[in-house]
Formats: structure tokens, sequence, C-alpha cells
């Protein structure tokens, strides 16, 4: 009776298929990694913890040629985790975090992806808060407006980006 191989090797010794996609996966990041080492990164990214949302957002910073290059902080209700009253005892975390962010990564910015459909929004703000587009829109610019202006007061020297985006993964700018 044949031997089961117990390591992962193919039978000509070079390494069995993880192996190889390992490999050929770290060298195709290998630019990003690189960055990543050097502990300098772009952004923050606040982001909700809505699993709908977690692809839809990479992607962004896919194309946004982020990838390696930023934190990521996820809290639901993104900003609205952030600013609203409801969720008080979790804020000071994100500013500790960013803070944080800033110092061992250099951050300069922070990406701010709220979400369409937030059960969070609606636990904060009711069900008014989302029951049309337009109101749950308003919803979200002013909490993140509330997010820019702490901000502001906290950390002026970072530039602020807000955004909301349906689970389609497309991004309407707010401002």
């Amino acid at each position: 009776m044949r031997q089961r191989q117990t390591n992962r090797s193919c039978a000509c010794g070079r390494g069995g298929r993880r192996e190889f996609l390992l490999g050929t996966a770290a060298g195709l990041l290998l630019p990003s990694v690189a960055v990543a080492a050097s502990g300098k990164y772009d952004a923050m990214i606040l982001g909700c913890i809505d699993p709908r949302l977690q692809e839809p957002m990479r992607d962004f910073a896919v194309e946004h040629g982020l990838v390696g290059q930023y934190s990521k902080f996820t809290i639901a209700g993104a900003a609205i985790g952030v600013v609203a009253p409801q969720f008080s005892q979790w804020h000071q975390a994100f500013w500790d975090n960013l803070a944080t962010s800033i110092d061992l990564h250099g951050i300069e910015s922070v990406i701010a992806i709220d979400h369409r459909d937030c059960g969070a929004a609606k636990i904060a703000y009711g069900e008014a808060s989302i029951a049309t587009a337009a109101a749950e829109t308003e919803t979200h610019r002013k909490a993140m407006a509330e997010l820019r202006a702490e901000m502001a007061k906290r950390q002026p020297a970072l530039a602020v980006e807000t955004g909301l985006m349906a689970l389609d993964g497309s991004m309407l700018m707010l401002r």
C-alpha cells in the first residue's frame, strides 16, 4: 500500500498547489505589501459592520488605488456609529483608533462610507429617518456633516470624504 504524503508538496519536491498560489499571490501583491510594510497609509476607511457591504467597500478601495494603503475601522452605522447619541459609548473607541492610525501610519484622510438600508440609522434616528430615499439620504447627510465638524475640531489636518453607498456598491458622495 502506498504511503500517503503528509506534507503538502508534490512528488517533484517543489511544493504543492497551495504554496504555488500563495507565492503567486504574494508576487502580485508585492507593491501593496511593500507600501503596507513601510507603515505609511493614505487613509482610514470608516465603514459599517453590515456583511452586505464588505465586498463593495473593498471594491471601492480597489477602484481608488487604496489596496494596501488604508487602515479600516468598522462599526455599526459607520459615521452614524461615531456621532449618534444612541451609540455614545462607542465614540471614543473611534477617536482613539483614528489617533493611533495617524501616529502609526501617517494617514492623511478619512473616507466615511455609510450605506442605504442601514439598521443602525433606524435604531439611532427612528423608522422615519429611512422611510424614503430622500429621508434616508438626509439622515446620512446630517450624520456625515456632524462627523466632518467633529473631525475639524479633533483632527483638523485630515481630509474627510463622505459617501452613501447603495447595496449594489454605487456611491453618492455627500457634503
